[in-house]
Parts: C-alpha cells; sequence; structure tokens
C-alpha cells in the first residue's frame, strides 16, 4: 500500500481501532483499499488470523466491506466515525438538491400543537399512549394495514434496526431494493448482515429479483411501499398483487415494509403486511411532519412488537409521551393536516414539471411518488460536477446502488414553478455533453 497510511497494532483489537482512527482522521479515505491480510500480517509480525479477526471487526461495525476479488476497503459512509455523513461539498450559492429533505416552509408548525396538560408517565406505567394507539390502529386500518399490535419507536430506521436484531443474526442474508436508501445499506453493514439486491422500476421491486433472493436464502426483505428512495417508487396494486402469493409461499420470511412519506407520498398505499409468519409495518412521521420528530408507529405479528417492545424496555424504556401526544396533536390537527395536503400537492406538482421538462428534452426519469427524482447518467461524477458548475447540487448515486446502473437523485421539495426550467436545462445540458442519448 505504497504512499498510503500504514496500520499499527498487533491485536485484533488493537488494529482496527487504529484504522477506524485513521478513517475518522480522513488518513484512511472512504473507498480506500486495506492490505491483503497475509501482507499485513506480515508487515506487523503478527498471525494472519489476528489480521482477519481484525477485518472482520470492522466489517461488523460497518467501517469496511469485503469488495470481493478487490479485497477489503473502507466503505463509502463508514458506520463508525463522523465521517458517514459525509456528502458532496456544496459550493456557497448553489442550490442544494441531494439532501432528501422536506421542504421547511411545508411543515406544519408544531409550536402550535401545545402537549395537553396530563398526569405525569412514570416508570412501570404503558409504553405507548392509549389514545395514539387507538389512532394508529384506526387511521392503519383505513389503509388496509393489520394493526392489532401496536408499538412505538424513534423512527423508521430505529424500527427497522430493532425489528432486524429481534429476528436476525449477523452473517444472514436481508432482500433490499437496489438502488436504495442509503442509511439502511449502511445498517445491514453495521449490524453484520449481507444485503442481496432487488431491482425496483416504477411499480416497486421487481418480482423476479423478489423470487431471486427468496430462493437464495434471505432471511428477510425491507421494501418502500411508495416514495422509494432515491427512485421515487410506489409498489402498485398490479405488483403488490404479484408479490402476495409469493411471499405467502415463503412465510418464514421476515417482511418489512417502510411507509416513511405517508401523508405526502402522491401515491395511494398497496400494502403485504399480514402475508408472512412474521412481518412488521413502519409508518414515520418525518417526512411529513419534520425529521425532528423522531417517532414512528410500529404494527406487526405479535412476537415481533413483543420483542421489539422487550427490547426498548431494556434500553430507552419508551419513547417519550410528550413526544407522542405531540405526534397525535399534528396528526388530529385541521391545520396541520392543510399543510401536509397542501406538501402533497406541491411536490406532486414538482416532480411531474420536472419530469416533462426532461422528457421534453431527451433525458429519462423515475419518479412516482415521494421528495426525489432520479435520472440515469453514464457518469455520475461528470454529472454531479458538471451540476455543480451549473449552480446546482444533485446527491450522486452510487451511495444509493448495489449493483445498478449509475444515476443522481435530485431532490424537488424546495423547487418553485420558475426553477424548473432552469434545472431541467441544466440537467440535460450535463448529461449531452457527456453522451446521453434520448430517450
Amino acid at each position: 500500500m505504497p504512499g498510503q497510511y500504514m496500520i499499527r497494532g498487533t491485536g485484533a483489537e488493537a488494529i482496527a481501532s487504529d484504522v477506524e482512527a485513521a478513517i475518522s482522521s480522513g488518513a484512511l479515505a472512504p473507498g480506500a483499499d486495506l492490505p491483503p491480510i497475509r501482507e499485513l500480517a506480515g508487515r506487523l509480525g503478527v498471525n494472519a488470523n489476528t489480521v482477519a479477526a481484525a477485518y472482520r471487526l470492522l466489517r461488523a461495525r460497518g467501517a469496511v466491506e469485503t469488495a470481493g476479488r478487490r479485497g477489503t476497503r473502507v466503505r463509502e459512509r463508514p458506520a463508525t466515525t463522523p465521517r458517514s455523513s459525509r456528502g458532496i461539498a456544496v459550493p456557497p450559492g448553489t442550490r442544494d438538491l441531494s439532501t432528501g429533505n422536506p421542504e421547511p416552509a411545508l411543515l406544519p408548525t408544531i409550536a402550535k400543537i401545545a402537549a395537553r396538560q396530563r398526569q405525569p408517565v412514570l416508570y412501570g406505567d404503558p409504553a405507548v399512549s392509549a389514545e395514539l394507539a387507538d389512532y394508529a390502529r384506526t387511521s392503519l386500518l383505513a389503509d388496509g394495514v393489520p394493526a392489532a399490535y401496536i408499538t412505538v419507536t424513534a423512527g423508521a430506521l430505529d424500527a427497522i434496526e430493532r425489528v432486524l436484531a429481534a429476528h436476525l443474526r449477523p452473517g444472514d442474508r436481508v432482500g433490499v431494493e437496489d438502488p436504495g436508501w442509503a442509511n439502511l445499506l449502511d445498517l445491514l453493514a453495521a449490524m453484520g448482515f449481507s444485503a442481496e439486491p432487488i431491482r425496483v422500476d416504477d411499480d416497486g421491486p421487481l418480482t423476479a429479483d423478489v423470487a431471486r433472493v427468496l430462493r437464495r436464502g434471505v432471511r428477510a426483505l425491507v421494501l418502500t411501499s411508495r416514495a422509494q428512495n432515491p427512485t421515487g417508487a410506489a409498489i402498485s396494486a398490479a405488483r403488490a398483487a404479484e408479490l402476495r402469493p409469493l411471499l405467502a409461499e415463503h412465510d418464514g420470511v421476515l417482511l418489512i415494509e417502510d411507509d416513511h412519506c405517508a401523508g405526502i407520498a402522491g401515491a395511494p398505499l398497496h400494502t403485504m403486511a399480514g402475508t408472512t409468519r412474521h412481518w412488521a409495518f413502519v409508518r414515520s412521521a418525518a417526512k411529513a411532519y419534520g425529521p425532528d420528530l423522531r417517532l414512528a408507529l410500529l404494527t406487526g405479528d405479535e412476537r415481533t412488537v413483543e420483542r421489539v417492545q422487550g427490547r426498548l424496555r431494556l434500553g430507552p424504556g419508551w419513547i417519550s409521551h410528550v413526544l407522542q401526544d405531540l405526534a397525535l396533536g399534528l396528526w388530529r390537527d385541521k391545520a396541520a393536516a392543510r399543510t401536509v395536503l397542501k406538501a402533497e400537492t406541491t411536490y406532486t406538482r414538482n416532480r411531474s414539471s420536472l419530469r416533462v421538462a426532461l422528457t421534453d428534452r431527451g433525458v429519462a426519469s423515475h419518479a412516482k411518488s415521494g421528495l426525489n427524482v432520479w435520472v440515469p447518467v453514464p457518469d455520475e461524477t461528470v454529472t454531479v460536477t458538471r451540476l455543480l458548475h451549473a449552480g446546482w447540487a444533485a446527491a450522486p448515486g452510487a451511495r444509493f446502488r448495489i449493483g445498478t446502473a449509475p444515476g443522481i437523485r435530485v431532490t424537488i421539495s424546495g423547487l418553485a414553478d420558475d426553477d424548473i426550467t432552469a434545472l431541467a436545462d441544466a440537467i440535460a445540458e450535463a448529461l449531452h455533453a457527456v453522451g446521453r442519448a434520448s430517450v
């Protein structure tokens, strides 16, 4: 590894800690190759098994990944250091469309929803507010989601992590969308799971790919109901009808559905909840009501919900009832509902307008629902760089992809009508400059 960081240490933990420190300081950059096991063992004067154990620790912590014949390398977003939140550098004056955030001006005003006076919640009291549980059951049942058992978690990713931990063990295979949610891919690596890619089109996960990963022995599937990140896919009624019998044939697989954009998705829900023996359906408040509202509703089979509640009890105990009351107040508030409806209408208009403008310029795109438009590109680095020079920042698709073709993710939530033409022109010019074929 000439000219690169020289790893130190004599024990597995020491070697792993040294690599983590180098990642944190920037001495080992994302994507950097680590030395082959035997080479590093010879350099450090230790047994090859010691280095192998160190690399296993680093993989389990989400710091590195094994890249087949290319050996071991630092993950693009290593989970054990502050560099895990690394994004593209956005120059001053550039419109940042890389974040995936909702538009702050289209979020309900939380200050107007005062938590009502109530008796203090004490140790031993129920973890979930009875009123919130009743609301959750009513709203979920109205969407066709079985909701006999309810709990609350600190957001969607917290729910997914707890459900996976309740059923799986390191080394298990998990089917995930490709391209898919970058944070989920990082989480799976940190938990020691192997991600099995499932391609998506506008109607959701491809049935053939789901069948393939089921044959390969995945223990769990994590699927996005609608507003899939980054492609905007939404599971259609026809696709759900194809997937339900397939899942029923493999009812030992854990199914997790993520409905993170409820309220602003711009597409109906077609759920598969209850198809398998163990399942979970997660509905987050973050996208519609604000990322700082760290709360998600979780329903599922009795055993899954019990296990999640039991593990919560041993850690944080419960999600604050102050937060639960605030979320319930927002969900019930008529003014908040009007704001959320306005947001959904705005996001739908922005998605449609940008896609029409891109089509008019010979550029293909995907965005059936949600906050993002996915644009296939021949070269992510060149396209993102050209867009930055034109004053727009988009997210490179590499952070979302496992094996699918390159693309960029453009967040449309903060766009105004006057932005659409200029943005579409910039994307088209960036693509055509590198030989992008027309639609």
